[in-house]
């Protein structure tokens, strides 16, 4: 009987092994968040946890310019977006820079490396972002990395950018779950 409960538990111990090393969601110890399911493109480096999850909620700002190639087109200034905890509490908010800031006074601002389309045709795309900048010593002060997924809204508006309107602002309402990484080491 002992014997055929440590090959029981060895099966199981390398089942939760490959889970683990394929980083898809087991069920997570009390008290931590399981990072989401996501394409290889926007997934984190391995040797880091997610130590905040954040429901965001607002707009996508977008102006009427001239794009790079000289055509008049919407143009992404930033977001501007509610941050909220998965009881709803509103824990900060996300504006232009990326920058996310938390009621905890800590701040980090990002830089978008990678992204992948939203299953949701009519929403802007899941993102993989690097922080670039700290300040404050609350929740995000050890952050490196962070997940924008679950997008819904967000793309520029259809139509209203033409030579006659430039200068002019757009807003598209979008919702996002944010997660926010940190290395597994800093406890």
């Amino acid at each position: 009987m002992a014997r055929a409960f440590t090959r029981s538990a060895s099966a199981v111990a390398a089942v939760l092994a490959t889970l683990t090393m394929a980083r898809l969601p087991v069920a997570a110890p009390l008290g931590s968040i399981a990072p989401p399911v996501v394409p290889p493109a926007i997934s984190t480096p391995a040797t880091e946890r997610v130590v905040l999850q954040a429901h965001a909620s607002g707009a996508q700002i977008y102006a009427c310019r001239r794009g790079s190639d000289g055509q008049v087109q919407w143009v992404l200034e930033g977001p501007e977006a509610t941050l909220r905890d998965s009881t709803g509490a509103v824990i900060g908010r996300h504006f232009a820079g990326p920058t996310w800031r938390l009621k905890d006074g800590s701040t980090v601002v990002g830089k978008a490396v990678a992204h992948v389309d939203s299953p949701n045709a009519d929403s802007v795309p899941w993102l993989l972002v690097v922080v670039t900048h700290h300040s404050g010593s609350g929740r995000l002060a050890q952050v490196t990395h962070i997940q924008r997924v679950s997008t819904h809204g967000g793309q520029p508006p259809a139509s209203g950018c033409d030579a006659a309107k430039l200068g002019v602002q757009g807003r598209s309402a979008y919702r996002a779950d944010y997660f926010f990484y940190a290395p597994a080491a800093d406890r």
